[in-house]
Formats: C-alpha cells, structure tokens, sequence
C-alpha cells in the first residue's frame, strides 16, 4: 500500500496570482529538496511490496489468508506506535535527525529479511516488518512538513504535491519488482505436491520459494542506508515552526480537539485504509480465483491498479481546480461502491476490471480526509494530525477480518464485500459530516 500525507493548508481551493508567483524551491534548496523527495518513491516500496508478500508467504510457509494478513497486521503497528515518538524526536533534534533515523530503522528491517529466511520462520519476517514499517513512519513524519516548510507559505502546497507525485511511481516500482523478482511462477497441483512430499524435495521447494523475497530487500537495504549517509553529508536548512494553513493563521484559536467534524474524519480515515489496504492485499488472489490465472498474471494487474492510483493522483488535482473535494470525495466513493458489488457479484475478468479501477477513484481520498478534518482545528492541528496518521491501523484490523472471510465458506466474495461497506462508510462522511460548520466564522 502507498499511504501520503496530503497538503493541510488550504489545496481545495483554486491557486492565486499570489501562489502562482512563489517560488516553488528557493535558492540553494534544490539539493535537500530532491534528497528528500525520493524518499517518497523509497517508502512506497516496501509499502506495496506487502501485497506480493502476502501472495507468496501463503505458499512458502503454507499458510492461509488470514495469517498472511500478519503482514499488514505487524506493519501497521510499528506505523502506529512510532508515529508520536518520531515526531518528539523531531520536535526536539530536527528533521534530519528524524530522517536519518528513519532510513537506518528501513535498511536494518530489509536486512533482517535474509537471516529470517535461513531460519525460515515466518514470525522473524513479521519482526523485520515491524523494524521497516517503524523506519517508514519517521520517514513520513518528517518528510510531508519538511517540503512544506523548505520555501515560501504561498506555494506549499504545489511543492507537496510535486513530492508526492513519486510516491505512485514507487508503488507501481513494487509491483514489478514484487512480479518479476518475488514471483516463480510456480503453482503446484495436488498430485505434484504429494509427489514431492514423497520424494522429500517439498520442504527445499519451500525455501526456495522463500528465499526469493530476500534478494529485493537486500537491495532496498543497502540502498536505504547508503541514502542514510546522503542525509548526513547534505546541509539541511534551519526550518521554522511547523507551517500551519491559512485559515488557521493569525492569533491561536483555542478550539475543542474532539470537534464532530474532526472525529468523523478519523473514522472515514479508520475505514479508508482499510478498505485500501485490504483491496490491495487480496488483489492477486482474486485475480487467480476469479480467472485461473497464475501468480504472475495477478502480480501484473496489481500494477496496472496501482497504475491507476497514479493516473487518479494526477486527474483528480486538476479536477480539484474546478469542483469542491469534498464532492468528489463523495462521488468518487459511490462509484467504488458500485464497482466493488460487481466484483463481488460478477467474479471473473468483469471483476477483476472493476476491481482494479476502484484505485483510480482512491487515489484522493486519503489526502482529502486529512485536509478536510483538520479545518478549523487551530492550536490542535499538530495533535489532530498525529490522531489522523494513526487512525491507518484500520489497514491492520479490517485487512485482517477480510483475511477471516475469505477463510470461510463466503470466499473472497464475501471479503471483498468489506472494501464496499468502507467506501459507503467514507461517502456517507464525504455528503453528511465532512464539513466544519465553523470553519470560516473566525476570519
């Protein structure tokens, strides 16, 4: 899954002459601006990479999909316990700091990958996981305000924007390597597994099979850490307070943290993730059930929907230019509502074409939250924004419950009818209770 902050000032909104003429990075920026942007291709890596390590540690270590779904399961905690403690390091030591930090934490989990391979027990990946995931939530905790902050308020939010637009790029480098790298092709019928079985060849089959995933996160490693050493060798420029939006600008506004509007958004963004990360996960065993279709097939309709996340990135900013986002946060999730009950009803290539194109309409819908709950928050942005960040565990829990369903008797039919109680969930939000009432009283 590739999971990005989104601008927090006012990117709703069409931009002025005053935004437009900015510069975009000032003098002498250029170089910890592009050091840092590539962070957001790495981190999205190991994020989508989850969606092939799920596929294949189900057949290497034999396991169904609900204990493949520790993946995400493990993943999502060291997002959600490390969020608050990366942000008081940074608070406290820099941004440089915390980036460092974080690329150590990613390069140190990759490398875990190999010992966990040659002990080949599946716990040891779930630790590794838990190591990168931690490294990936420094990473973004500093990463998002940094940009922000690296040049002049007016035109914070392209120079996001434009950082962001890697981190689907780095989604899409996943699939392939996850395709192409992680994936034999290999699918045994029962007749050869028990012919194995009774050669005695079955078990090296198995760690053969797992020893494939070690070679891309080696990789990933090295790279990560020798990045670590870039950060270090790059002058970082002393940044200011934490940017804050315009609307929130002038005096502190002493507001409530839990505001109606604020607390629906942490749960259309609970829902949000997890019926991202649960589409994503289960995407290539769809494809195979519903087509017959090998791994490889499914590994490479994996990239075209994650293609389709970077097209709908890029279409729905231009979009924004001319229709509120809160609607098309509410239309966009209808649309995957009714894409998502085709895939459920009509299994099969119909399916499977729906069910790729739902990424196309989830490419705004994290970003859009985020803004939208924190309008109006004032002195509490930084604390609502920690709240929102955490609230992607529902990646962790509600992919796990689709891992039950598809267990049981209902299949991945059944699963795949969780995605599409989110997505009402998240339109219901978007039309009832995305809006705070307030938020322009105070101008």
């Amino acid at each position: 899954m590739s999971i990005s902050i989104g601008s927090t000032g006012s990117g709703n909104r069409p931009a002025t002459p005053e935004d437009l003429e900015a510069p975009l990075i000032p003098g002498g920026r250029l170089l910890p601006f592009l050091v840092v942007t590539a962070l957001f291709f790495l981190w999205a890596i190991p994020n989508n990479l989850n969606d092939i390590l799920i596929r294949q540690f189900m057949k290497s270590f034999n396991i169904n999909r609900s204990s493949a779904a520790g993946i995400q399961i493990w993943f999502y905690l060291g997002y959600f316990l490390l969020a608050v403690p990366a942000g008081q390091l940074m608070r406290r030591f820099g941004y440089k700091t915390g980036i460092v930090m974080g690329l150590v934490l990613l390069g140190t989990g990759c490398l875990m990958f190999y010992p966990a391979a040659q002990a080949g027990l599946y716990v040891f990946f779930l630790v590794a996981q838990f190591v990168i995931a931690s490294g990936l939530s420094f990473l973004e905790t500093a990463a998002n305000p940094f940009i922000a902050q690296l040049g002049p308020t007016a035109s914070s939010e392209r120079r996001l924007n434009l950082s962001q637009a890697f981190n689907p790029l780095g989604s899409i480098t996943a699939g392939l390597i996850g395709t192409v790298f992680i994936f034999s092709g290999v699918h045994l019928t029962d007749a050869q597994t028990a012919a194995m079985q009774a050669a005695g060849t079955y078990q090296a089959y198995l760690h053969n099979e797992t020893l494939r995933v070690v070679t891309p996160y080696l990789v990933l490693g090295v790279v990560a850490l020798l990045w670590a050493v870039l950060v270090v060798l790059t002058k970082f420029p002393s940044l200011g307070a934490e940017d804050v939006s315009r609307e929130d600008a002038g005096p502190p506004k002493h507001v409530p943290l839990f505001q109606r509007h604020f607390v629906l958004a942490v749960l259309a963004q609970f829902l949000y993730v997890g019926a991202q990360v649960g589409t994503w996960s289960y995407f290539i065993s769809y494809v195979e059930a519903a087509t017959g279709s090998g791994e490889k097939i499914g590994g490479y309709m994996l990239t075209g929907t994650l293609a389709a996340f970077a097209v709908g990135r890029f279409s729905s900013a231009l979009l924004m230019r001319h229709f509120h986002a809160r609607t098309l946060l509410g239309v966009y999730s209808a649309i995957n509502v009714a894409l998502g009950l085709v895939a459920v009803t009509r299994p099969g290539w119909l399916g499977v074409g729906c069910l790729l194109t739902t990424s196309l309409f989830m490419s705004i819908m994290f970003p859009t939250i985020f803004a939208l709950g924190l309008k109006g928050m004032g002195e509490k942005t930084k604390t609502a924004g920690s709240i929102l960040v955490m609230a992607i565990l529902g990646g962790a829990a509600l992919t796990k419950v689709m891992g039950m369903l598809a267990d049981s008797k209902g299949g991945l039919q059944a699963a795949y009818l969780v995605p599409v109680v989110c997505f009402a969930g998240v339109g219901l939000y978007a039309w009832l209770g995305g809006e705070h009432e307030e938020s322009e009283l105070a101008s």
